[in-house]
């Protein structure tokens, strides 16, 4: 038997390429059905955010990684082509096992410690156990990653001082207008993205602070929660043509702020730029806009200016999370060998296999 993790992230493959393979609640549940049509995968757990999609699977042969990645295009309804493929990275056994743990404890995040990533595993986990797909291996494996998230974070700092892509937008905001008080903004959502979002600007002064979403109730949330204004989807060329900046996070399929919405707004501003920064997982901001004069646009490949000013004040953290990663896969290999003495479970490692990327 084998673990396998084949993904697609942020340090592989930019944007326009990782939004081909975001997979909704919906397309998890679709791949992970397909998954568990075939005998040779035992177990799995699929992750998607909007800085990797990756698929851990728990096999009795080596199921090749070219068939993870072609199960995944046919639930996205994509043709894979080298170009496409050549951004996805395959772990085996230990290297893969290494690189979960990583993941929980945002040591491979975008913002380095980020916290939304271990919810994110934990919901994966969750559905993988909803859908038949967790057993005995990935059930401790997933418990011990989800316990080294929690760990990390609580005894370390490395979540300290912003620790988001919401963090890293507010303060890109801010860096780029120098000031957010007394400024205006509209924000496009009402997730969980968005709330982080918002309550990062609360504590900025803003002026005046709109929320602008689909589900009236859920603005109503957000609003209450941050003292926003709710206004509805109707009016946002109104709201654009005043505000200084739009933080959009919609989980839509589509682009919802078009070039020639923009286009008309600007004409209206007289020259006054406007700031739009769109983290949503896939982009809702259509790309074009850039084009426009005084238009500002960025989106979660962005951030990177942010993170790296970041990563240099939590060196000492990752030093300290690292270490708790060993404990913590130490224990996984102490577990697996009481079970392989009590006869519950017969697990062997092949030797450690380095991280390789896939042919094409």
């Amino acid at each position: 038997m084998k673990i396998q993790v084949v993904g697609i992230n942020h340090k592989t493959a930019p944007i326009e390429v990782r939004e081909k393979f975001y997979l909704r609640d919906l397309e998890q549940e679709l791949l992970l059905s397909e998954l568990k049509s075939y005998p040779s995968i035992i177990e799995a757990i699929v992750v998607s955010t909007c800085n990797r999609t990756e698929i851990y699977v728990n096999t009795i042969s080596n199921f090749t990684p070219d068939s993870l990645i072609g199960l995944l295009a046919q639930i996205k309804h994509l043709d894979i082509t080298s170009p496409l493929k050549k951004h996805f990275y395959s772990l085996t056994d230990q290297v893969a096992v290494d690189h979960f743990f990583r993941v929980a404890t945002g040591l491979d995040s975008l913002v380095l410690g980020e916290k939304q990533i271990l919810g994110q595993i934990k919901a994966a986990v969750n559905l993988s156990r909803k859908k038949g797909m967790l057993s005995s291996l990935f059930n401790i494996l997933s418990n011990l990653v989800i316990q080294c998230g929690k760990k990390a974070q609580n005894e370390t700092s490395i979540g300290a001082g912003g620790s988001s892509v919401s963090w890293a937008a507010v303060t890109m905001a801010e860096n780029m207008i120098e000031t957010l008080s007394n400024k205006s903004v509209l924000i496009i959502g009402a997730g969980k993205m968005s709330t982080l979002t918002g309550r990062q600007l609360k504590s900025k002064n803003v002026k005046d602070l709109y929320i602008m979403n689909r589900t009236t109730a859920h603005a109503a949330e957000l609003a209450e929660q941050i003292g926003g204004k709710i206004v509805p989807f109707s009016e946002i060329e109104q709201i654009l043509k005043k505000v200084d900046v739009c933080i959009c996070s919609v989980n839509a399929p589509h682009i919802i702020v078009e070039r020639n919405l923009v286009t008309k707004v600007m004409a209206q501003r007289r020259n006054k730029k406007l700031l739009l920064l769109d983290i949503s997982m896939p982009r809702n901001i259509d790309p074009n806009v850039a084009k426009i004069e005084n238009v500002l646009l960025f989106s979660i490949d962005d951030l990177d200016k942010v993170v790296e000013d970041n990563m240099e004040k939590r060196k000492d953290s990752s030093i300290l999370v690292e270490q708790i990663i060993a404990q913590k896969i130490s224990e996984f290999y102490d577990q697996l060998r009481k079970m392989k003495e009590r006869k519950i479970y017969n697990y062997k490692f092949d030797s450690i296999n380095k991280v390789s990327s896939i042919p094409v």
